[in-house]
Parts: structure tokens; sequence; C-alpha cells
């Protein structure tokens, strides 16, 4: 009896241990709809491996960096690939981490680049975490994700949708705005003045990769005229300064 009861319990630990290796499979290949970018195996695996340093790699990302911690505001612009939201999210870190700022705000336009998020299941949190998700992706690689969960439980790190943002100060705040292009004139006139005491803001985008309809991004003309102001930085890279794989430059030169 003794040994069928050993049995018993050896098969049902076997299941039970292969059923949590599904459920885990399950949650990370994103097919429950409460699915979250910050979910705990995906934070282990990020914790092991997270950066403490970021180094320029090219002229112009070394101009970026330089002109965010010169200025309050400060555009970047430039193709895929350049480290754009990537760099501004480090310096973010960087200035909670030194006590300069008491949070970080992050936040995209709701634009959608062709597919459609409103019959996806969930809250507003549920429904935005896919699109969001390059943010979080940045935001683990420099702090770690249960760093980062823990931020954005207590509001330290707010992540939100662009029409959020009216109607507040940001204090105290380093701000990243990120794929501004698809942000028209109004919206980033409305971002801009949001910008409050003891602040950063950096707004990063590619005048020439917007979903809005041709005409409607106002990027490009609001960097323009704000570029002629000697208190802020207008930074454009270029596809020399592009990181990712050699082959997305080539790319980008011919199409």
């Amino acid at each position: 009896m003794a040994k069928k009861n050993r049995k018993t319990r050896k098969d049902v630990k076997e299941y039970s241990d292969e059923k949590a290796n599904v459920h885990r499979i399950h949650n990370q290949g994103g097919w429950q709809s409460g699915w979250d970018p910050l979910e705990e195996e995906i934070d282990d695996q990020r914790d092991k491996k997270y950066l403490k340093t970021v180094k320029p790699r090219s002229e112009g990302q070394a101009e970026l960096m330089a002109a965010i911690d010169q200025f309050n505001l400060v555009f970047a612009m430039g193709p895929a690939g350049t480290g754009k939201t990537y760099l501004a999210i480090t310096k973010a870190v960087q200035a909670w981490e030194a006590g300069k700022v008491e949070r970080i705000v992050l936040t995209r336009p709701a634009m959608e680049a062709g597919e459609s998020l409103g019959f996806l299941p969930g809250d507003l949190h549920e429904k935005m975490a896919p699109y969001l998700r390059p943010l979080y992706d940045a935001l683990g690689d420099r702090m770690g994700g249960k760093k980062v969960r823990q931020l954005i439980d207590d509001g330290t790190i707010e992540i939100a949708p662009i029409g959020f943002m009216r109607g507040r100060t940001l204090n105290n705040a380093f701000i990243v705005i990120d794929e501004a292009q698809n942000c028209t004139y109004t919206q980033l006139k409305m971002i801009v003045s949001r910008l409050g005491w003891h602040a950063t803001m950096v707004i990063t985008g590619d005048p020439d990769q917007s979903d809005l309809l041709e005409g409607m991004s106002g990027l490009k003309e609001i960097s323009d005229r704000l570029e002629a102001l000697k208190n802020l930085g207008v930074v454009r890279l270029s596809p020399e300064d592009i990181v990712r794989h050699p082959l997305v430059s080539e790319m980008l030169h011919v199409l």
C-alpha cells in the first residue's frame, strides 16, 4: 500500500509539473486575454541580462545623448533602428536613478499601424500592452523586468496614450514621447506645453514613417519651427546611425 501511495504521489507531481510547464508556455505565447509584457517568467529572464551602462554607437547617437543632457526638450528624429527610443529611455532611467526626477512618463499616440486593437479583450491596460511592448522591452533591458513592474505598480513609471496627457503639468519627471510621427500638430503642441519644472522631455519619431494620412503628421512642422529656439535640441539621425542588422540600413536607402 505504501509503495502504491508513493507511486501515486509521484504521478501527481509529474502531472502538476507538466501542467505548470504548459501553463508557463501558454502565458509566454500571449494566448491568454490577460497577457502582460511584464509576465513573471519573462521578468526572470530579463533580470539575468539587463544592462547597466549604454554607450553611443555612432556620432548621431552621441549627439543625441549629449543634447538630452543639455536641454529640457529634445526632438530625436530619424529612421527605424537608430536607437531613438532606447537612448531616450536609457537617459530617463539614469535621471531617475540619480535622483534628478521623481518619475518617468512614457507615452505614445494610440495609432494602430493598420491593425485593430479595439476588439482585443480586457481593460485599457490589457488592450494597450501589446502596442506598448517596445517601451516595456527597453525598460526591462535597462532595469530588469521585476523592477519595472514594481515601479509601474507604485506609479513611479507611467505608461499611457497621448490622450491622457491633456490638462496635466509634468513636474519633476522625465517624459518620453514615442512614435511622435503619428501625432498631429495640435497634439504635439499640447504635449510640449505639458513640460513642467525640473523636467526633461524627449520626443522621438520618424517623419517619413507616419501611419496618419498624408499631411496630418505634425512632427516635421513643429520641430522645424522650434529648431530656431536656442534652449532646446533637435537631433536628426541618419541611416548611418542605424544599429540593427546592416540590411535594414541598405533597405531604407532604397525604400
